[in-house]
């Protein structure tokens, strides 16, 4: 309550809070946004408190630069909805070879995954489990085709926005100069997959890049947990998660996301429906992450069980 009282009463009195960087006497920073200074202290909202800062320990402070500029614009335009409807079926080793470069292998201090490029600027999608709770995250991305692949490493990753309750998450590769492109995929659409539908995937079980299984749709509409799953046949294994379930017009149809593993089951993959990303997509701000407070954001409670 004493928080919010101050917030109202500094916000009053002072002009619209703006971003700024805080370089300490110690050499440490505080980022957050400036509420009021004055000739003594500053104060300074980092997202779950208020700080007072005395100026006698301040070294420098620094406007942070909003980076929502054209290259938001774009991603907002929805090009990461457009779906290649004029495609027609393709072989296997064709696709690969047109899709395999989306595709990249995801790392953090803990464990590795798989995740998928969907816009040229450096967004791509991978699951909420392979990056939750991390900083320090990684991505390789495979080049070429067949068995001459290079890797490029990209280690400047942010976290953009992360659903727990949807296990979907975006990042955003940054440090790119802004004339290079990324190769990226497309979204196709769930509700038009048919039982039987021939499918693939492709990602990094295990951390073997690029990685193609092949199946079929066993049920597109699945539940699990309360949460809608598409069934398949496709191998799903550990590191996997994350990465793209593809058609065959090379279209993502499902994020990858588990597999169920039990003596004498076989063949019992599970993929989160693209349509349940475009929705997380479409909303990502009410999904998006903080890193100076990592519960911020809308959480949503488990919807009613049905009976």
């Amino acid at each position: 309550m004493f928080r919010i009282l101050l917030a109202l009463f500094l916000t009053t009195i002072w002009s619209p809070a703006q971003t700024v960087r805080i370089v300490l006497s110690g050499n440490s920073t505080i980022s957050g946004d400036l509420i009021k200074s004055s000739s003594k202290e500053v104060f300074v909202d980092v997202g779950y408190d208020i700080l007072k800062i005395p100026k006698s320990e301040i070294t420098s402070i620094d406007k942070e630069i909003n980076k929502n500029s054209k290259e938001d614009v774009q991603f907002r335009s929805e090009l990461f909805l457009e779906t290649s409807v004029d495609s027609k079926l393709s072989s296997l080793k064709d696709l690969v070879d047109l899709l395999g470069e989306s595709v990249v292998l995801i790392r953090t201090p803990i464990g590795l995954g798989s995740g998928f490029l969907i816009h040229p600027s450096g967004y791509l999608i991978t699951n909420d489990h392979v990056v939750a709770g991390e900083r320090q995250i990684s991505v390789t991305q495979f080049k070429g085709s067949g068995a001459e692949l290079t890797k490029r490493n990209f280690d400047n990753v942010r976290i953009v926005a992360t659903g727990g309750n949807l296990d979907l998450a975006l990042l955003k590769i940054e440090g790119i100069s802004a004339s290079f492109k990324f190769p990226f995929v497309r979204l196709g659409a769930s509700p038009n997959l048919k039982q039987g539908e021939r499918v693939f995937a492709i990602g990094s079980p295990l951390g073997l890049e690029r990685s193609v299984s092949e199946g079929i749709v066993s049920l597109r509409n699945r539940i699990i947990s309360d949460r809608l799953h598409i069934q398949t046949t496709a191998e799903i294994s550990p590191g996997n998660s994350g990465g793209p379930l593809f058609n065959y017009k090379g279209e993502v149809v499902g994020v990858n996301n588990m597999k169920v593993v039990a003596q004498g089951a076989e063949g019992l993959g599970f993929a989160i429906p693209v349509d349940s990303l475009k929705t997380f997509l479409l909303n990502r701000d009410a999904y998006a992450f903080d890193p100076r407070n990592p519960n911020a954001g809308f959480r949503y409670t488990d919807p009613p069980r049905s009976k």
